[in-house]
């Protein structure tokens, strides 16, 4: 019988100093891949970097000692940076071992990254389970690289991509994350054990500031109402979950899975506060007032626009008047209601923008993400920016949605950045801390007290600038 190196190493990689973090949820995306390695008889770490405060040297001994045959890195754009130098650091420490890069950064920037990073030596595209298991097998079945779907490697000086795998089909085939392979007990959020789910893969939408579609397919596919109520249950009953956060880009898409998931979780008392995203035109009053009584906490509205013009741009689909009542109905609900805006994508005008800001003033969320048009490698809006000729930026870290990548000559940066500021320094006012506060620390809110606090902290930081000019 054919004896190989079954080790194979998943990571998170360190943490970038000079960019801004959310809470550290565990890795759901390598966890995902660990059960599926673990469950047919590989030995399997996940090296979770920025939640055991690793940095390279630390990696590298983690590796060393473990010495693995494949070691898997994770990419996301702003953290690109730290998964290079991760598989430099892999390199140096486990030379003959294969180093596989995946995630959405590596997906559609495959060819620029072999090309330039020498310790990685091929790229898993889009979803990846079945790919790495294909790839952990090798050894055993013997198969050639270039058979294997859903891979681009080196070959002599040629970069080969093969075709696409085809999605799975069924979800509810996968095992759950193994959240046995992090330190578990170390992901708190506001001090709530927070775990975070996902039910669904594929989106229908053709968002051009988005890759989801490519990543995971424009069919929306979604395990059952019972496989998440079972492993909810798990979560809780396993790990001391308090709390989720559904990751679906939009949870409410199939509305009566929906409502399965959230009867469910009313009649077996599962109890946990969570949290989701979803669009103003995929929910009713009557559903949103389910999920308030299964503990739905918060829900993310990705309206995008306040100005019809701009939100036809950018592919939504849905109405002000939509956004509108689908946030009343949430708030009247009692939910923590967030909502998210893209600031100068291509054909914004000053007026425009200023559009969007009344608008969401009017609708008074929760919170407000205004996210600066960010042209991620993969979407519509790159290729937009680069047709047009502006100059734009190549440094991976700005990528954030924080900060103006590109320069649109009919509406500066500079400018966006200001009206930006602006709204915020009304938003986060004495009332807004005071509110957030109430339902924070009175009524148990874990996002108001995020906010709350997030608020207070903006202020602080306008204050201390006043003093550092």
């Amino acid at each position: 019988m054919t004896t190989f190196n079954k080790k194979i190493a998943l990571i998170t990689p360190p943490l970038l100093e000079d960019i801004g973090h959310h809470p550290l949820f565990p890795p759901l995306g390598l966890a995902y891949m660990a059960a599926v390695l673990d469950q047919r008889g590989f030995e399997v770490k996940i090296i979770d970097c920025p939640i055991n405060r690793y940095d390279y040297n630390k990696l590298g001994s983690e590796l060393a000692s473990f010495e693995p045959a494949i070691i898997g890195i994770g990419s996301m754009t702003p953290i690109a940076e730290a998964s290079f130098q991760s598989a430099q650091t892999a390199r140096e420490v486990c030379p003959d071992a294969q180093i596989i890069m995946g995630g959405p950064h590596a997906t559609f920037q495959g060819k620029d990254i072999l090309t330039t990073e020498k310790a990685i030596d091929l790229i898993v595209r889009g979803e990846g389970e079945e790919t790495l298991l294909e790839l952990a097998n090798q050894p055993l079945t013997g198969k050639k690289l270039c058979d294997i779907k859903g891979i681009t490697f080196r070959k002599d000086k040629e970069i080969i991509q093969t075709p696409t795998r085809p999605f799975i089909e069924n979800l509810d085939t996968l095992p759950w994350p193994a959240y046995k392979f992090v330190p578990i007990e170390k992901y708190w959020v506001q001090g709530q054990k927070l775990l975070s789910v996902i039910t669904s893969r594929g989106c229908p939408y053709q968002c051009p500031f988005c890759v989801a579609s490519q990543m995971f397919g424009q069919q929306f596919r979604a395990r059952s109402a019972n496989n998440v109520l079972k492993e909810l249950e798990w979560l809780r009953n396993e790990y001391g979950a308090e709390g989720v956060a559904f990751q679906d880009d939009t949870l409410t898409f199939d509305k009566k899975r929906a409502t399965d998931i959230c009867d469910g979780m009313i009649e077996r008392k599962i109890n946990l506060r969570w949290g989701c995203g979803t669009r103003a035109d995929v929910v009713t009053k009557e559903l949103l007032e389910k999920m308030a009584k299964a503990h739905c906490d918060e829900v993310m509205f990705g309206i995008e626009s306040g100005c019809e013009r701009m939100r036809a741009s950018l592919k939504r689909g849905v109405t002000n008047a939509q956004c509108e009542n689908a946030i009343k109905w949430a708030k009247d609900a009692g939910m923590f209601v967030t909502v998210s805006v893209i600031l100068g994508y291509p054909g914004e005008t000053k007026e425009s923008l200023q559009e969007t800001l009344d608008f969401v003033r009017k609708i008074e969320p929760d919170d407000a993400w205004l996210c600066h048009a960010t042209p991620f490698p993969g979407t519509q809006l790159r290729e937009t920016v680069e047709k047009n000729g502006w100059k734009m930026s190549e440094n991976w870290k700005t990528y954030s949605t924080m900060n103006a990548i590109f320069e649109d000559p009919k509406l500066p940066a500079k400018e966006i950045a200001q009206m930006r500021k602006q709204f915020y320094d009304k938003f986060y006012s004495v009332s807004y801390i005071l509110r957030q506060a109430n339902k924070g620390y009175v009524k148990g809110n874990i996002y108001s007290k995020i906010m709350a606090r997030t608020a207070v902290n903006y202020n602080l930081w306008r204050i201390m600038s006043v003093f550092h000019r």
